[in-house]
């Protein structure tokens, strides 16, 4: 059979050390006069924003910050984020940060100019057909992180604050114009985080690789960024101004946004509830659950990590490969499973329904069932 498929590729990306003086160009180019930075709380009284609002001011273009961002943004977020842009008669958005602050960044310049509510947006169908593209306003994203590649993405993951359900709202036009990858950016990460996010990105690639859908663009990408991450992350976690091993793991992390348009799976699936229920760390959730989720998916990849593991310079086929994970997981200081991150096992059924319903299921090699989802939870606490 000829397959047939749908491909897309992202945007224009400057990368190097010392790329972040270049943002008044990349408002330039993307036709933003009066940005307002998006960032989360954490980043900002930090010094690289700092940097990056005073580069804006210098160049004209104003010095306006919006740092209201939850680790898992939600709708609440949003709103204060889209108020502090009308009122500020903002006309483009910088995303600057890690997942979080990209994510509701991208929203906020989405929902700028829209009528109907959010969730009308929902990654279903072509549900993002009912938004109005001339409301979407231009995007500069600045990842400060090596983990999520929301950077080169054209969606977000917004939580329901109400149902605790992550949602994934889409659009072509959420894809920025330009992003500024800068490793210098991420010199300052804490090691945790290091963790966190740069296992994100493995599991980005990990879960695009082992799809059962048609995209071997994405799948020459997944395995190289499976490589950058296995020799760089342990580098970075170690030498956190080891710029070389920063700047190589902010290239894996756009490559797994990248390579995860041919699907995600049960990684994701999984976390994506937890994340939203216990508030939890997505990329170090990701890490945590991993193992099991290899295992889970063993009669289905296993032929295909054989030839991944060989490539990674990994020995032992698959079960070299899955003795590699574990060995990340332990050397970043990722935690043990489901319940050294505080999950209640009471609430297995609750996860296991809402990762049923996420749209990374689909993805996933092994068909997920309510039995078999159960039990791997169990496996990963």
């Amino acid at each position: 059979m000829i397959p047939t498929a749908n491909w897309s590729y992202p945007t224009a990306i400057k990368f190097g050390p010392g790329r972040i003086a270049e943002l008044p160009q990349a408002c330039a180019q993307a036709g933003i006069a009066r940005p307002l930075l998006v960032t989360d709380r954490g980043l900002a009284s930090m010094a690289i924003t700092t940097r990056a609002l005073d580069i804006l001011e210098a160049a004209g273009l104003g010095r306006a910050l919006f740092a209201e961002v939850d680790p898992n943004p939600n709708e609440k977020n949003l709103e204060a984020g889209l108020a502090a842009y009308k009122a500020g008669g903002h006309d483009g958005v910088v995303a600057f940060g890690g997942g979080s602050g990209l994510d509701l960044a991208k929203m906020v310049a989405f929902m700028s100019g829209q009528t109907r509510p959010l969730w009308d947006f929902e990654d279903i169908g072509d549900w993002w057909t009912r938004a109005d593209p001339k409301g979407i306003a231009p995007i500069v994203a600045v990842p400060t992180t090596a983990g999520t590649g929301s950077e080169v993405g054209r969606a977000s993951v917004i939580t329901n604050s109400e149902t605790h359900v992550k949602k994934i709202i889409f659009h072509p036009k959420v894809l920025p114009t330009v992003v500024i990858a800068d490793p210098e950016l991420t010199v300052g990460m804490p090691k945790a985080i290091t963790a966190g996010t740069g296992m994100d990105a493995f599991a980005h690639c990990l879960e695009a690789y082992c799809s059962p859908f048609y995209h071997p663009m994405s799948q020459g990408i997944a395995l190289e960024g499976m490589r950058l991450v296995n020799h760089y992350l342990p580098r970075a976690y170690a030498d956190g101004t080891d710029l070389e091993a920063r700047a190589h793991m902010m290239s894996a992390a756009a490559m797994g946004a990248v390579a995860f348009q041919k699907g995600l799976g049960a990684i994701h699936a999984l976390s994506h509830p937890v994340g939203a229920v216990f508030n939890t760390h997505h990329g170090t959730t990701n890490a945590v659950v991993m193992p099991a989720v290899l295992r889970f998916n063993r009669p289905a990849v296993e032929e295909r990590l054989d030839r991944a593991a060989a490539y990674l310079g990994i020995s032992g086929g698959f079960e070299g490969f899955c003795a590699r994970v574990d060995e990340l997981n332990a050397m970043l200081g990722i935690p043990k499973g489901l319940a050294a991150m505080g999950v209640d096992p009471a609430r297995i059924d609750e996860l296991t329904a809402m990762a049923l319903e996420d749209p990374s299921v689909g993805g996933n090699p092994v068909a997920m069932t309510a039995v078999n989802t159960k039990a791997l939870f169990l496996a990963a606490m």
